[in-house]
């Protein structure tokens, strides 16, 4: 079975707030309160795509999701690098057992 891997960096001047933002949103993110009494997870983009993620930057994706993950990550000044892979059998099972 083949799939797509994206491989996506921010241009080398991008602000530090734009891809702290940028990163909860694609995907997610766990909070906790200063007290430590509140847990809040900002739900991320990617949560419900079944995917892999290889590195920072780095995601495997079933072929028929990364039109939908390539609309999304063209609203950032990224740089993009789009292939597509033979999946390992162990990709396979990791991309078919994900949670839809």
């Amino acid at each position: 079975m083949n799939g797509t891997m994206i491989l996506f960096q921010f241009h080398e001047k991008t602000d530090r707030n734009t891809i702290n933002k940028f990163m909860q949103k694609f995907y997610g993110q766990d909070s906790t309160s200063w007290n430590g009494k509140y847990k809040y997870h900002r739900h991320g983009f990617l949560e419900d795509i079944p995917h892999r993620k290889i590195l920072r930057g780095v995601v495997i994706l079933r072929k028929q999701d990364s039109e939908k993950v390539l609309d999304f990550l063209g609203n950032y000044p990224l740089t993009l690098h789009v292939r597509e892979i033979k999946l390992t059998p162990d990709d396979e099972e990791i991309l078919r057992g994900f949670h839809e």
